[in-house]
């Protein structure tokens, strides 16, 4: 884990750290070329193909107290037979992970393939 996601975990409940961790690395297993970019003051990590939040990430990862989000900066865009996808912005929708076994349905694996993939298509 990057020092800027291991630093910003830190001050959290062993649970969240373990989900953030757990989460971080199923992205990069959905794509190994990621670049991460932690914003420490938002809890909020960003992954994309580039640095730039708005035109290259593709998905996030948001520290609560007893979860973590799982946002997707396109998530309306994306394919979401499932109904996992939540929120009220114009583009952003996201996930709650609580649990490890959150992580484990296949479909939030599917939606990272989709977001990786609207995100290198419209590049």
């Amino acid at each position: 884990m990057s020092n800027g996601l291991e630093e910003m975990t830190a001050a959290f409940d062993p649970q969240v750290r373990d989900l953030a961790a757990r989460t971080r690395a199923l992205i990069f297993d959905v794509y190994p070329e990621m670049v991460e970019v932690p914003w420490p003051r938002q809890n909020v990590a960003g992954y994309g193909i580039g640095p730039k939040k708005m035109s290259e990430h593709f998905c996030y990862i948001a520290l609560y107290d007893d979860h973590i989000n799982l946002g997707f900066n396109q998530g309306v865009e994306l394919p979401d037979p499932e109904g996992l996808l939540k929120g009220p912005g114009k583009m952003l929708r996201h996930t709650k992970i609580a649990e490890p076994e959150d992580l484990e349905d296949p479909a939030v694996r599917r939606l990272l393939e989709a977001a990786r993939d609207h995100r290198v298509s419209t590049r």
